[in-house]
């Protein structure tokens, strides 16, 4: 009886970690810090430009999610810390902590959902290829018993795997560690394209040595939403991020970050990714929707 009682007495005191464990805003105050997370080379969203501090729009993002964390956690000196993530890792480091909120380019999607939560959907993309122009790829049908890269963790690295399966093209399929990695397999030879989200194609492009050696090619095999992830089961976080999400949309300044970062001029080479608001991004600025890809 004494074990049966200790031993309910373990999974209570282990539930109760849990719901503190998944209790960010209480995390952050108790420990003075908020960790955010960004990647290395997700133009225009996250990545570094020169400075070593993350630059893009998702990181614009998580800050005002910080200033509102500050704020309502009446901690005006909270720490801001930043923690590099990939798309391997990205998902067991907020699941265990390291992490608080990761806005990168994360896609919400039904299989993540089950390990995290995700805030409202703040862009819309799909997967397309980047290749040489001196390749002779034009669309999937070129790839046939070619090696085409993808990077670890993805949602286009399955997609391709799918895709290649139904077609029977017979494509090698190699994985780089990030997205920067990816596209080197291609510029070494080792592969002749790299299939990813387009809008990142198109960034990886923009701070090329040389762009005007790539090319984005190819239909769009599926339309898929990007989204901030946080912790499940922490609908106080959530209401927050999704909150500042919301307010930015409403209140135009979200229009004007995207303004800034893909139709302007960005660093670290001033191009500009020339890229208006998709039509499903235009309407969500009404719908405030977290709805996961299919």
């Amino acid at each position: 009886m004494r074990s049966k009682t200790l031993t309910m007495l373990a999974l209570a005191l282990a539930a109760m970690g849990l719901q503190a464990h998944a209790d960010t805003l209480k995390k952050v105050a108790d420990s003075g810090k908020i960790t955010l997370a960004y990647r290395e080379s997700s133009v225009p969203f996250s990545y570094l430009a020169g400075s070593g501090q993350p630059v893009g729009i998702s990181v614009e993002i998580a800050n005002a999610v910080a200033a509102e964390v500050k704020r309502r956690t009446n901690k005006p000196n909270l720490e801001v810390a930043w923690q590099a993530v990939t798309s391997q890792n990205r998902i067991p480091l907020l699941v265990n902590g390291t992490i608080d909120l990761e806005c990168g380019s994360t896609t919400n999607n039904s299989t993540r959902a089950k390990d995290v939560a995700f805030a409202v959907n703040h862009f819309y993309t799909g997967t397309r290829l980047l290749t040489k122009k001196t390749s002779g790829i034009k669309n999937y049908a070129d790839l046939a018993g070619k090696t085409v890269a993808s990077t670890t963790g993805t949602t286009n690295a399955q997609v391709m795997r799918k895709y290649n399966e139904e077609k029977n093209l017979g494509i090698n399929l190699i994985l780089g560690k990030d997205h920067s990695d990816s596209m080197l397999l291609v510029d070494a030879g080792r592969a002749v394209a790299f299939a990813m989200d387009d809008i990142l194609l198109y960034g990886l492009v923009a701070t090329a040595k040389n762009p005007a050696d790539w090319a984005v090619v190819g239909d769009s095999l599926q339309v898929e939403p990007y989204a901030c992830m946080l912790r499940k089961d922490d609908p106080q976080f959530k209401q927050l991020v999704d909150g500042v999400i919301g307010k930015m949309m409403k209140s135009g300044e979200f229009e004007k970050l995207y303004a800034k970062w893909f139709t302007s001029p960005i660093p670290p080479n001033n191009v500009n990714l020339q890229l208006p608001m998709a039509p499903e991004l235009k309407q969500n600025l009404k719908d405030l929707s977290d709805k996961p890809a299919t």
